[in-house]
């Protein structure tokens, strides 16, 4: 059982915080409203290491793996990263704007960094996604739901969901039917 969650100003105590440069103001605060479920590695397929860490602050080496070289001036980042076994890096406090959906829409609503909160699960599309990975996602939505009222269960949703055609994640590997059972069992 993963420990109980707090958030202090607007970021998970227990997260390990490393701020990314790559965010700024939202354009209204109360706004907050949608939970984007996202997935990365880095180099893809492969975990572990800092090159996420790297990304998101700007320090990615393109000589360190040739994908690299084709991303490592991209300027993004992602509120909190939840690794393969569930430990969390915040990147960016939550009442901050993420750069982690560009162009996307939600419902008609367009720009979603402008009003969601991003959370990256280190995994791949087509790789599954590790039980301490969805117990630690359900516990930062549990609080994220109760911290940030606006954010239901029908508005989380996925990478691939607000940006059709454009991006695939988190994908088939993630089990939406068994993250909202999980999610249902401590919020209801």
């Amino acid at each position: 059982m993963m420990q109980s969650l707090q958030l202090v100003r607007h970021c998970i105590s227990s997260a390990r915080f490393v701020l990314s440069p790559n965010c700024d103001e939202r354009p209204d605060n109360k706004n907050i409203n949608l939970l984007t479920v996202h997935n990365i590695s880095l180099p893809p397929g492969q975990f572990g290491g800092s090159f996420v860490e790297d990304l998101f602050t700007n320090r990615l080496n393109p000589l360190d793996h040739p994908y690299f070289e084709s991303i490592y001036q991209l300027k993004v980042s992602a509120h909190l990263l939840v690794l393969r076994d569930g430990r969390l890096i915040q990147f960016v406090p939550f009442n901050k704007r993420a750069w982690h959906a560009g162009i996307s829409s939600f419902r008609a609503q367009s720009r979603c960094n402008d009003f969601s909160i991003g959370i990256e699960l280190e995994g791949s599309d087509f790789i599954d996604y590790t039980e301490q990975q969805y117990q630690q996602l359900v516990n930062v939505t549990a609080l994220l739901m109760a911290s940030y009222p606006k954010i239901s269960a029908d508005r989380i949703c996925g990478h691939e969901h607000i940006a059709p055609g454009r991006k695939t994640d988190p994908g088939p590997a993630f089990d939406w039917h068994y993250f909202f059972h999980k999610l249902k069992e401590i919020v209801i």
